[in-house]
């Protein structure tokens, strides 16, 4: 007893020390039901849509313009005088989550380029003091989240600013931006002065930077707008522990926020980890709480020319694909500069929605699949008693009428179709469950089967032993 006293001892320092709650299964519960998400990456580089002197940004995000296009401090932030967001209605934002399923969203607070969406005392280089739109854009949007019972969460760029001086910048070499001609030049530049490209950047340390803007900054965004529920940092480039740490301590601000393990590895764990642009597969599934981020094209901030847009059907089977593995589905938007969101973003959001209203309750709140993978389709678990229900996603209706779900020796109890709530027959032949279903599937997209079976489910999905990849934002 003497033992376990000191260990829990232990457990409640380093949650102090961490500036969170120590219980960490209160504050992830929400979370952990949640399973959707919005992100929403904005900011000025929304003016240049990914276009810069004509040229179309030959590589990765529009957020990313002013690195890889190398654009000069004083030319960008010249730009950014115009920006002026009339449409921007943080109130239709929520709703167009909260519509579409989403329990959180996530927006970036301050991305690479150093912009913060917000009135701050520690940099002028903020959307109230640096544009001609004059005013904070994360408070109405607090307010919408409030009013819509919508977890909110702050991205923030902790290490990279490529704005305020001492900011860390990773080096991008100039072919990814245009084909400027004086790429041989730049890239020795930035090779030499560790990926700046303008001595603008460089004329305070990165310590300043870190004592003066983002631990100032940090403590701005969780003390101005209310119970923030995520810390989402990113990224860690020439991050130090010191600095790390100082940035970790600011979270004593909000004793419930969940953070990323973006802040500074391997020593900042966070509480969740970050696969981008991928879902992991079983065996690189260790227990841990994990959120796949994906965008909806192919860039996180709006890029005026990509058109690549991922169909409704990919959307929503990777959303049922991540809960079927216990993640959540953080998925993007990246509205225009003027504020307003593209068309093809409203459109898809507004189709799982509509999947979503019948669904949900085989989302929410739901547990990984204990079954092997399944041919025809995919399935989450919700204990129920002693019993288990198995919400099983039918992307591949059978033929035949026999939805077959092999390795299941459990009595069944019951099995309805969810859509319409309608009773279907289901029994169990030897070790495998065999379920007659209608001719003609309820949804194109996927369809679901609520079974519920005697007892707990034998899980055959043990841990898996590759190291699940979380890379950077780009």
């Amino acid at each position: 007893m003497k033992r376990i006293g000191i260990v829990l001892f232990i457990c409640l320092l380093t949650g102090m020390a961490n500036g969170q709650s120590a219980d960490k299964d209160t504050r992830m519960k929400w979370w952990r039901e949640a399973r959707f998400g919005m992100f929403i990456h904005w900011g000025v580089y929304a003016q240049w849509g990914g276009v810069y002197h004509g040229h179309q940004q030959a590589r990765g995000g529009a957020e990313w313009i002013m690195n890889r296009s190398k654009i000069p401090v004083t030319e960008y932030q010249e730009r950014a005088k115009s920006f002026n967001p009339v449409k921007y209605d943080p109130d239709a934002w929520v709703k167009m989550a909260k519509d579409a399923g989403m329990k959180y969203i996530i927006i970036t607070s301050k991305h690479h380029d150093g912009f913060a969406l917000f009135k701050s005392n520690a940099s002028k280089w903020n959307v109230a003091d640096a544009t001609v739109y004059g005013k904070d854009l994360l408070k109405p949007l607090a307010d919408a989240c409030r009013k819509y019972g919508m977890k909110l969460g702050f991205y923030y760029s902790q290490a990279q600013d490529w704005n305020n001086p001492g900011g860390s910048a990773a080096r991008k070499e100039m072919r990814e931006g245009w084909p400027n001609p004086d790429s041989a030049k730049i890239d020795a530049y930035t090779l030499a002065h560790k990926g700046h490209w303008d001595p603008a950047q460089e004329t305070k340390t990165f310590d300043q930077y870190i004592n003066d803007v983002a631990v100032p900054q940090v403590k701005e965004i969780l003390s101005n707008y209310g119970d923030i529920a995520v810390l989402w940092w990113d990224t860690p480039t020439n991050m130090t522990d010191e600095a790390a740490q100082k940035l970790q301590d600011v979270l004593k601000l909000q004793p419930n926020i969940i953070t990323n393990d973006r802040l500074k590895r391997p020593n900042f764990r966070g509480d969740t980890k970050t696969p981008e642009q991928k879902i992991p597969t079983q065996a690189e599934l260790d227990g841990q709480d994990w959120e796949t981020c994906m965008t909806m094209n192919g860039s996180w901030g709006y890029k005026s020319w990509d058109h690549n847009w991922k169909p409704t059907e990919t959307l929503i089977r990777n959303l049922v694909d991540i809960a079927s593995k216990g993640g959540n589905y953080l998925l993007n938007i990246g509205p225009k500069d003027d504020g307003s969101v593209p068309e093809e973003s409203i459109e898809r959001l507004a189709q799982i929605g509509k999947w979503m209203k019948v669904n949900s309750s085989a989302v929410y709140a739901t547990q990984a699949s204990p079954l092997q993978d399944l041919s025809w389709g995919r399935c989450t678990m919700k204990p129920s008693g002693a019993n288990t229900v198995l919400n099983l996603f039918v992307f591949d209706w059978p033929k035949d009428g026999k939805l077959v779900v092999p390795g299941l020796s459990n009595k069944v109890i019951s099995a309805v179709q969810l859509d319409g709530n309608k009773p279907v027959k289901a029994r169990n032949q030897n070790g495998t469950v065999v379920i007659d279903l209608p001719a003609t599937a309820p949804d194109a997209i996927a369809s679901v089967i609520r079974l519920q079976v005697k007892g707990a489910v034998e899980n055959v999905n043990t841990k898996g032993g590759k190291k699940m990849k979380t890379g950077e934002l780009d």
